[in-house]
């Protein structure tokens, strides 16, 4: 679709930037074979979407052909955050059958496309279980080089474990000091009886300092770890 979305976020600083080429930079050398990556995490406000956003951007900026997919069809934060108040078909939509059309829409981000969630809907898990999602993303696969899929929280819904079945991998995002060690297991064991793979995991919202040149630095880091 010949619509554009205005995706600019902004400016978080250094290290913020170099933290999610870091993440960009391992992430390409987990394997030439990871094209559609799925993000999820533990509970709502671990930094997921931001966190699979932001990626998605950077791997934009070195000219990959990035699909963006709001995967959340339970508490979507895309239009809401950047305040989208254009009338968006999406993922729901196309699941369900209501649309048959194209569901892709353009940004200002070159390179770089999206897939709205689309409309709440009452039956999420129902509608992923649909071939229809499955041959969605084996048409785009062809066209883009990377698929980054943000996908609901996994504790206590099933949404990205039935998800995990269409991906080449999955990376979980941590927020620092919020969720035990025990929940993060419990969400990677879910993933793992789909048998989608593990490459790694976001440690989000780790206090950062730079003492010697009287600097703190107190927003979102974002570090891998395989």
């Amino acid at each position: 679709m010949e619509i554009l979305f205005n995706l600019d976020v902004m400016d978080k600083g250094f290290l913020y930037e170099e933290s999610v080429r870091i993440l960009r930079t391992n992430l390409q050398f987990s394997g030439a074979n990871l094209k559609v990556i799925l993000f999820t995490s533990s509970i709502h406000g671990e930094g997921k979407s931001e966190t699979s956003l932001q990626l998605a951007r950077s791997l934009a900026q070195i000219d990959k052909r990035i699909l963006y997919i709001d995967a959340d069809m339970r508490k979507s934060m895309l239009t809401t955050r950047y305040h989208i108040k254009e009338e968006v078909e999406g993922l729901s939509q196309f699941l369900s059958g209501m649309n048959t059309d194209n569901i892709i829409y353009k940004t200002n981000i070159k390179n770089m496309d999206v897939v709205f969630s689309g409309p709440y809907a009452p039956n999420p898990a129902e509608l992923l279980y649909e071939l229809k999602l499955d041959e969605f993303i084996k048409e785009q696969r062809k066209i883009y080089d990377y698929i980054i899929i943000d996908a609901p929280p996994i504790s206590n819904i099933v949404d990205a474990a039935i998800i995990g079945r269409c991906v080449d991998g999955a990376v979980i995002v941590v927020r620092s000091s919020t969720v035990s060690q025990r929940m993060v297991k419990r969400v990677k064991d879910q993933l793992e009886k789909v048998n989608c793979k593990i490459i790694g995991a976001v440690l989000n919202g780790v206090e950062m300092k730079k003492n010697s040149y009287h600097y703190k630095y107190y927003g979102d880091y974002y570090s891998y770890k395989k």
